[in-house]
C-alpha cells in the first residue's frame, strides 16, 4: 500500500510520547499492606483500638490480648476476601497491551500500541483491534463497534472516517493517521468514567447506624455508672475497666467479619451456578436491587446477526430468494451479513450453484454480486441496497414491504437475478440482533421478583422498541433526550452514549433505588461500576467483566435471578444475625448497668464478658449458612424498626437473666463468684436460644436450622458447661445445675415465641417496600 503521509520519526514520536504519555490506562493501584492497613480504620476498629489501649495502659493483658486478637481477626477476613477481588484498572490495562504496524523513519515497523502517539500513521487490517482513533486517509474496512457504542451492524469506513480505538475490522485494511491515544481516544474516556465510578455500600451505613444505636445506649448507661461510682465512692481504677467492658460489649465486634463471611460462603455457591463474584457487597446489595438497567446488545439479544424476515416477490418461492442471496454472499469476507444469509440458507438446505465470478461489497456500488452459469448462460445474482436493486431490474412496488420490515428495526437488503441485461427482482431479506432464547423469562422472572427492567442501548428507536415488545418490557421507548427530562418513566432507553448510561444509573441512585446493571461491553464499563449491582454477561469483554461486580460464566440472563435470590437468603440470614446481636447487646449492656446499680455488684466479671464475645458472637457466625428462605420482594434495611424489635425481645431475655440472678442470690444463696458464673451461663444459653427464636418468623421449631448452625450451638453449650463445671476462668458449678439452666431456657424460648411472632410479622411487614404506585414511581 502505497504512502501517503511520511508519518513520524522516532524523535518526534518520543517527544509526543512525552506530551501525551503511552497509549494506555493509567492505574491507581493499592499497596497491600496499606490495604490490610485500611482495615483497622473505621467505627468498629476505633472503638476496639482506644478499648486495647486502655486496657493495656491498666495492666489488664488478657484482656487486651482478647481484644487485639478479635481487631486482627476482623483485618485479615476482610483483607483476603478482598485480595480475591478482580481489579478493573489491571484488566483495563491490559486491553491495550497489543501490537501495532505504524510507520516511522520512513520504515514499516511493529511496536506496542502503548507507544503509539498521535500524528502517528498505522496501518489496520482484517481482524485488528484499532489500537487508536484513527482517521483513514487510504482503504476501506467495516468496523464492529458494538463493544463500544451498543449498535450490533458493523459500519463501514473509508477514507476520512474515524475508526475508535477497541474497533475490531471485520473486512478490508486500511491506513491512517493516529488521532487520540491513552486516556484522550474513545476507549480510553470510557475508561476513564470506569475510574471515576463507584457507589457507596450500603453495607457501611448499616454498620455505622447500629454503631451509633450501640454508642448511644452505651454512652447513657456509662454515665449512669460513673455518676453511681462517684456517689458510692468507688474508685476508678475499679469502675474504669468495668466501663470498658462494657463498651466492648456494646460494640457488634463479629459483625463485619460475619457479613464478609456470609456473602463468601454465598459466592462460593455462586460460582457454582455460573457467577462469579468480584465485589462480596453485591451479594448483599443484589437482595434489595429493585431496579435493573440491562444493555440490549450482547445482554438480551445474541450480538450476532440473523436472517428474521423475507419478502419474495410475486413469482418467486422464498427458496429461490434465498438461494440468490447466499450465492452473493462470501465466508471469506467474514461480513456478519453474509454469514446470517449463508447460516440461514444453510438450515434450509439450500443448495446454492457454483459459481464462475464474486465482487465483495463495495461501499461505492452499495452491492456485492456473483457470476455462475444457468441454463448455458451466464446470470448475476446480487444483493444490496433495496432501492438500488430496484432500479438496476426496474421493478416497483418494493417499498411497502420495505417499511414493514424496517419497523422492527432490522437491516433490509434486495435481492436481483438474472441475465446481466434482464435482472429480476426477487425480493427483500431483513436482519437483526435477535433477543437471546432465555431473554424473555429472565425478564419475567426478575419482574416477579419486585424488579423493575429498564433497557438501555445505543440502537435506534425502531430496534429497541421491537426487542422491548418481544420481551415484554414495560414503560415507554424514550430517545437519549429524554435522560434529562423529569416525569418520564421510562422503560426503555435509544440511542445513548456511555456517559449517558453512567448518568442514568446515578439518578436512579440518587433517588435511592438500589439499582443494578447489566452489559457486555467497553461502553458499559462506567455504569457497571457505578451501580451497586454490575453484571457483566459471559460473553463480556475483560473491561466489562473488570468493572462488574458479578461476571456471568453461562451465557443468558437466568443466572442473575439465582444471583437475586442468593443475595435475598444472605439478607435473611445476616437479619437474623444482626438482630440476634442487637437483642443481646442490649440484654448483656443493661444487664451488666442495671446489676450494679441495683444491687450495687458486678453480676459478670469483665473476663467472662470478653468469653462472651467468643461463646456467642463468633459461634453465631454459623448463621452465614443457615437455612432460610428468600422474599418475594427486594428487602431493605429498616434500623429503626429493627431497633424497636430488638429492644422488645430484649427486655423478655433481660427478665430471663435476671431471673437467674435472682434465684441464685436470694434463692439458693450462692456466693457472687457462682452466681457470676451462672449469670455467665444464662448469658451464653440465652444467646444461643436467642438466635433459633429469631432466625425464623413464625415458631421457632418450624424449619430445621442449617447443620454448621447446630453443630456450633451444641459445640458452644459443651464448652462452657465443661469451663463451668471444672471452675476454669470462674468459679465451678455443678453439672446438675448446669442442666436445669439448659432446661429453664428450653422453657423459656417457648414462652418468648408466643411474644416474638405478631411483633416479626409487624416487622417483617414495615421492612418491605410499599408497592410502586404512579406517585412513588422514579423517573428520568
Amino acid at each position: 500500500m502505497e504512502k501517503h503521509t511520511p508519518g513520524l520519526t522516532t524523535v518526534e514520536a518520543q517527544a509526543l510520547l512525552k506530551q501525551y504519555g503511552p497509549n494506555q490506562v493509567q492505574e491507581d493501584k493499592p499497596h497491600p499492606i496499606r490495604l490490610f492497613l485500611s482495615k483497622f480504620w473505621g467505627a468498629v476498629p476505633w472503638m476496639l483500638e482506644v478499648t486495647f489501649i486502655l486496657e493495656w495502659v491498666l495492666h489488664k493483658t488478657p484482656e487486651a490480648i482478647i481484644i487485639a486478637f478479635l481487631l486482627v481477626f476482623n483485618a485479615i477476613l476482610g483483607f483476603t476476601q478482598e485480595r480475591r477481588a478482580q481489579s478493573a484498572l489491571d484488566l483495563l490495562r491490559t486491553r491495550l497491551k497489543i501490537n501495532a504496524r505504524v510507520l516511522r523513519d520512513g520504515e514499516w515497523k511493529e511496536v506496542s500500541a502503548s507507544e503509539l502517539v498521535p500524528g502517528d500513521y498505522i496501518h489496520l487490517r482484517m481482524g485488528d483491534f484499532a489500537p487508536a482513533d484513527t482517521v483513514l486517509d487510504d482503504g476501506e474496512v467495516l468496523a464492529d463497534q458494538s463493544s463500544l457504542t451498543g449498535e450490533a451492524a458493523p459500519v463501514e469506513r473509508k477514507a476520512g472516517g474515524l475508526v475508535y480505538s477497541g474497533s475490531v475490522l471485520r473486512r478490508g485494511e486500511a491506513s491512517g493517521v493516529v488521532k487520540a491515544t491513552g486516556p484522550h481516544s474513545y476507549f480510553g474516556k470510557t475508561a476513564e468514567l470506569v475510574r471515576g465510578a463507584g457507589s457507596r455500600s450500603h453495607l457501611e451505613d448499616l454498620v455505622m447506624g447500629i454503631v451509633r444505636y450501640m454508642v448511644l445506649l452505651d454512652g447513657i448507661l456509662v454515665v449512669g455508672i460513673l455518676i453511681y461510682a462517684t456517689v458510692h465512692g468507688i474508685g476508678l481504677s475499679d469502675i474504669l475497666p468495668f466501663a470498658l467492658i462494657l463498651l466492648v460489649a456494646s460494640v457488634p465486634v463479629a459483625l463485619p467479619a460475619t457479613f464478609t463471611l456470609a456473602t463468601a460462603v454465598a459466592s462460593l455457591d455462586l460460582a457454582h451456578h455460573g457467577v462469579l463474584v468480584t465485589r462480596l457487597a453485591a451479594i448483599e446489595e443484589a437482595s434489595s436491587m429493585d431496579e435493573l438497567c440491562t444493555d440490549k446488545t450482547g445482554t438480551l439479544t445474541l450480538n450476532q446477526l440473523t436472517l428474521t424476515g423475507t419478502r419474495p416477490a410475486p413469482g418467486t418461492t422464498q427458496e429461490d430468494l434465498l438461494q440468490m442471496a447466499g450465492l452473493a454472499c462470501d465466508t471469506a469476507t467474514q461480513d456478519p451479513l453474509d454469514l446470517a444469509i449463508l447460516q440461514a440458507a444453510q438450515a434450509q438446505n439450500v443448495t446454492l450453484p457454483a459459481r464462475s465470478a464474486f465482487v465483495p461489497f463495495d461501499p461505492a456500488t452499495k452491492r456485492s454480486e456473483a457470476t455462475f452459469i444457468q441454463n448455458g448462460t451466464p446470470w448475476k445474482a446480487i444483493k444490496g441496497a433495496p432501492q438500488t436493486m430496484a432500479e438496476l431490474s426496474g421493478y416497483s412496488g418494493w417499498e411497502t414491504d420495505a417499511e414493514a420490515l424496517s419497523a422492527t428495526g432490522a437491516r433490509i437488503l434486495g435481492v436481483v437475478a438474472g441475465p446481466e441485461s434482464a435482472l429480476k427482482f426477487l425480493g427483500l431479506v431483513s436482519l437483526s440482533d435477535p433477543p437471546r432464547p432465555d431473554a424473555a423469562k429472565a425478564v419475567a422472572d426478575l419482574t416477579a421478583l419486585g424488579i423493575r427492567i429498564r433497557m438501555v442501548t445505543g440502537d435506534s428507536v425502531p430496534t429497541a422498541q421491537a426487542v422491548a415488545a418481544q420481551l415484554e418490557i414495560a414503560g415507554p421507548v424514550c430517545e437519549q433526550s429524554a435522560i434529562q427530562e423529569s416525569g418520564k418513566d421510562c422503560g426503555v432507553f435509544a440511542g445513548v452514549f456511555p456517559e449517558d448510561k453512567f448518568h442514568i444509573v446515578q439518578r436512579l441512585q440518587k433517588q435511592h433505588r438500589i439499582t443494578g446493571m447489566t452489559g457486555d461491553g467497553v461502553n458499559d464499563a462506567p455504569a457497571l461500576k457505578q451501580a451497586e449491582v454490575g453484571i457483566a454477561v459471559s460473553s463480556a469483554m475483560d473491561v466489562a467483566k473488570a468493572a462488574a461486580s458479578l461476571v456471568l460464566t453461562r451465557p443468558g440472563l437466568a443466572d442473575v435471578v439465582t444471583a437475586v435470590k442468593t443475595g435475598r437468603l444472605v439478607y435473611q440470614r445476616m437479619l437474623t444475625y444482626t438482630l440476634n446481636k442487637i437483642v443481646k447487646t442490649f440484654q448483656v449492656a443493661m444487664f451488666l448497668s442495671l446489676g450494679l446499680l441495683l444491687f450495687g455488684q458486678f453480676v459478670v466479671t469483665p473476663l467472662l464478658v470478653l468469653l462472651l464475645l467468643f461463646a456467642n458472637d463468633f459461634v453465631t457466625m454459623s448463621l452465614a449458612g443457615d437455612n432460610v428462605r428468600y422474599s418475594p420482594e427486594p428487602d431493605h434495611w429498616e434500623l429503626p424498626s429493627l431497633i424497636g424489635t430488638a429492644l422488645l425481645i430484649a427486655v423478655a431475655w433481660l427478665v430471663y437473666i435476671f431471673a437467674v440472678f435472682l434465684v441464685g442470690h436470694y434463692g439458693f444463696h450462692w456466693s457472687l463468684a457462682t452466681i457470676q458464673t451462672m449469670d455467665f451461663l444464662g448469658l451464653v444459653f440465652s444467646g444461643l436460644g436467642n438466635v433459633f427464636v429469631v432466625r425464623e418468623r413464625s415458631w421457632f421449631w418450624s424449619s430445621r436450622p442449617g447443620r454448621f448452625l447446630s453443630l456450633a450451638a451444641l459445640g458452644d453449650i459443651v464448652v462452657v458447661s465443661a469451663l463451668a463445671t471444672l471452675g476454669w476462668l470462674m468459679q465451678p458449678v455443678s453439672l446438675a445445675d448446669v442442666g436445669w439452666l439448659l432446661l429453664f431456657t428450653l422453657i423459656y424460648m417457648f414462652l418468648l415465641d408466643f411474644i416474638k411472632v405478631p411483633v416479626l410479622g409487624c416487622f417483617h411487614k414495615k421492612g418491605k417496600k410499599a408497592p410502586r404506585s404512579p406517585s412513588s414511581t422514579p423517573t428520568l
